[in-house]
């Protein structure tokens, strides 16, 4: 399939794109972050904008990735961005490997210093959330050592229910000039992450189907690319014991990131109070037979090797 397509909506990141995505980004960044902003104390506040010890956030889309990262967000210490625009999109050269890791390390490490001078945060710990660095693991690890991963799971027809509910890979957005945050266009079109001798499949399966395939090809990615690392840097945690019970995993990821801080620890268990179990097990009324099949055609097998009961 040529690069001119319609079926192929990713024809490269310009440098002219990047810094379009770089300008925008940083504007929405302060916008999408009120909510969580809150005072820092200025002896907490230094002068570097060095990225240490940052903290991703993976996930499938719709899997609780925006939740997490609010609970993340909630602490003291962190500073909290949500999908920034030019890292999303540089991600996906970086996995096809249309631009060098140098030239994609520089992006990454000077957009995040960026994002922390913009919201005034220099010398707090840097977090994200984006769910297209499940498939570049490997290259955030070499960019920055000392960075640990908190990965969400969530039951795949859950997922492709709520996902599916979105116009992103649904086919009747496809032409209508809309475009995600990194500037993939909306539609049934295959994706960066579809594999190359099932392109053509991609966009002929129900809109249901693509969302299981692209919760089975993102959690996937992310269960194997963090399986290389060592156990002390990453954390998994299942959607449905996040929400169900809240307090501990407040606990989880409060003694993963080393929060000793009393008032860190309520500010955690503050936000995860928010949870909402009333999503889990959606499928069970939203799915037809049909649309059942179709979901577990895409991600049958993973969502039996996570245990998930059908």
């Amino acid at each position: 399939m040529t690069s001119d397509s319609p079926l192929a909506p990713h024809a490269g990141l310009s440098t002219v794109k990047a810094a379009k995505l770089a300008a925008v980004g940083l504007l929405a960044d302060r916008k999408e972050r009120r909510e969580l902003d809150r005072p820092v104390e200025a002896g907490s506040r230094r002068l570097t904008l060095k990225v240490e010890r940052p903290i991703f956030i993976l996930g499938a889309p719709r899997s609780g990735t925006t939740f997490l990262g609010s609970c993340v967000g909630a602490l003291p210490d962190v500073s909290y961005h949500f999908e920034p625009r030019l890292t999303k999109a540089v991600a996906r050269c970086v996995y096809e490997g249309s631009w060098t890791p140098q030239r994609a390390a520089r992006y990454f490490r000077g957009y995040y210093g960026a994002l922390l001078a913009a919201s005034g945060h220099g010398g707090l710990r840097f977090a994200e959330k984006d769910p297209e660095n499940c498939f570049i693991v490997p290259f955030l690890t070499e960019v920055f050592p000392d960075a640990v991963f908190l990965h969400v799971y969530r039951d795949g027809r859950d997922v492709a229910v709520s996902h599916a509910e979105q116009p992103w890979l649904n086919a009747a957005s496809t032409g209508s000039g809309r475009s995600g945050r990194g500037g993939t266009p909306w539609g049934a079109a295959p994706r960066f992450w579809v594999e190359p001798e099932r392109r053509e499949e991609f966009s002929r399966v129900s809109d249901l189907g693509r969302s299981a395939w692209m919760w089975r090809r993102f959690t996937g990615s992310a269960l194997s690319q963090l399986a290389e690392l060592p156990a002390d840097r990453v954390r998994h945690l299942r959607y449905e014991d996040v929400v169900t019970r809240p307090a501990e995993a407040a606990e989880v990821v409060a003694d993963f990131l080393e929060v000793r801080d009393p008032a860190g620890r309520a500010a955690l268990h503050a936000r995860f109070a928010k949870a909402r179990p009333g999503s889990v097990g959606r499928w069970r009324q939203r799915l037809t037979e049909k649309d059942l099949t179709d979901v577990l055609d895409q991600a049958g097998p993973l969502l039996t090797e996570l245990g998930y009961p059908a």
